[in-house]
């Protein structure tokens, strides 16, 4: 508690400084109601001890005890404080920098439970969470209905919740983004297994020991999500002088000039009336130059890469974390009933399944369809397993996986599971943006693994960024080509 105002070590909470050694109180601390409640951190805490200081005035028998003062005495004795209750001083911007790093190690250290409790969260749902809230913006899409891991657009914490469109991210959420993602990712230098390893002593004998070694889905995912996280940042730079610039979707008129430019606004087939806040893309009005639109297609490509490959972590990570005994028991006691008539009269008596061909019968016209969709075939797909497994005495996860990796084509069951999960491997192909389901959330929320966490968490947000960057282009792109077409 580095703002709390320091005492004497030999000071007794009953002692009361001569007039002249005090500061008078400040008068804008005084005007406390009796009936408020005093926070713990309007003053400091002081050792006690039985010695008298020899500084102090010798006492009669009469007053050899100091009656101990009221709490609303020692609130006007304290000094100015913030609105989180600490002394208000001047800091420079290392403790500023600081102050803001302990308080949210702090929160996750309390599990986001401020009151300490102890009736917070995890450690792994806390550093997922606090993953998310730097990001800053819902990922894989704007503002979708996530749940718990909805997040609010917040400007001072998170570092991508107002950067909306092609431009080099500030320099100063720059610097937050790499300086907290660092702390936070530095867990994982400390998580290691056992291995057995030989060791051959002084007298040639050979023994096995076990060392430690750094974890294989640590050692292999994450130095690549660093990867991808540096890449993206280096696209964004590269956005630095461009022929194309921004005009806000609440200040669109029928014409738009900027360096004796003239042309009119077109608005992006992909931008939905929803998404409002999201800024118009705007060009010359001879279109972009041969050179840029080259630029914007290596970009939009390498972003495509980039959103592919975490998402394909994402995957891996979430396929890895064990499925909660809640989502089990919730599961319908019938596939069909799940999925309805239509798909599964599909799915069962298809010679040649073929989802694509599925999927365009169903005509899906929107996310929320293919969100729904997407929950539905995922519960099917665990109760036709369960259902195909049920002789077995495993535990529900390990029993599951196991039929994972084991297909019996002879059982109905298991042939049903295997087509819906390739039906949902086709839906969430065709949506990638797609948001988490059911079964995804519901593994993250009660999720131990704190590797498992980072790994999740981490790829999620660089598969949002990427997914955004290239809509971003891709918005670019489609007014440049409707401007050309409007000139012709």
């Amino acid at each position: 508690m580095d703002n709390f105002s320091t005492s004497d070590e030999n000071s007794h909470p009953g002692y009361l400084p001569s007039p002249s050694t005090t500061d008078e109180a400040d008068p804008s601390l005084s005007r406390t109601t009796g009936c408020s409640v005093i926070s713990i951190d309007s003053f400091a805490y002081y050792r006690t001890n039985s010695e008298v200081s020899g500084f102090s005035e010798p006492t009669t028998d009469e007053y050899s005890y100091l009656e101990t003062p009221s709490p609303a005495w020692l609130l006007r004795k304290s000094p100015k404080l913030d609105r989180r209750g600490l002394e208000h001083v001047d800091h420079d911007p290392v403790e500023l920098e600081l102050e803001t790093m302990k308080e949210r190690f702090s929160k996750l250290l309390l599990g986001e439970d401020m009151s300490g409790s102890g009736k917070g969260v995890c450690t792994a749902v806390a550093i997922s969470n606090a993953m998310t809230n730097l990001y800053g913006s819902p990922v894989a899409g704007e503002l979708p209905e996530k749940g718990w891991l909805e997040v609010e657009r917040v400007t001072g914490a998170s570092v991508f919740g107002q950067h909306l469109r092609l431009e080099p991210l500030h320099p100063e959420k720059k610097l937050m983004w790499r300086r907290e993602m660092n702390c936070l990712l530095s867990v994982c230098d400390h998580m290691v297994e056992l291995v057995p390893k030989s060791k051959n002593l002084r007298d040639g004998t050979t023994l096995e020991v076990m060392a430690g070694m750094p974890r294989s889905d640590i050692y292999m995912n994450l130095p690549a999500l660093k990867k991808l996280d540096t890449m993206l940042l280096e696209i964004l730079e590269g956005f630095q002088e461009t022929e194309f610039w921004y005009v806000e979707q609440g200040s669109l008129s029928g014409n738009s000039t900027r360096a004796g430019s003239f042309r009119r606004i077109v608005q992006p087939l992909q931008r939905k009336e929803e998404k409002w806040w999201l800024p118009v893309p705007c060009v010359p009005s001879g279109g972009l130059s041969e050179k840029s639109r080259k630029q914007l297609l290596h970009k939009r490509d390498c972003a495509k890469q980039i959103h592919k490959a975490a998402m394909a972590i994402n995957a891996s990570v979430l396929a890895e974390m064990e499925i909660p005994d809640s989502y089990l028991a919730s599961l319908p006691k019938s596939g069909k009933a799940s999925v309805g008539e239509t798909i599964y009269r599909y799915m069962s008596t298809a010679d040649k399944f073929s989802p694509n061909h599925l999927l365009d019968c169903l005509n899906i016209s929107s996310e929320h369809e293919a969100l729904e969709l997407a929950d539905k075939v995922e519960e099917s797909m665990y109760t036709w397993r369960r259902k195909a497994c049920a002789s077995q005495s495993k535990s529900s996860w390990k029993l599951l996986k196991d039929f994972m990796s084991e297909v019996d084509w002879s059982d109905k069951n298991q042939i049903l599971a295997e087509r819906a999960e390739v039906l949902l491997f086709y839906l969430k192909q065709r949506y990638p943006e797609l948001s988490q389901t059911t079964l995804d959330t519901c593994k993250i929320q009660y999720n131990r693994d704190v590797g498992q966490a980072i790994l999740e968490s981490y790829s999620r947000v660089l598969e949002g960024l990427a997914f955004n960057t290239v809509a971003w282009i891709e918005d670019v792109l489609f007014v440049d080509k409707s401007t050309k077409n409007q000139d012709q």
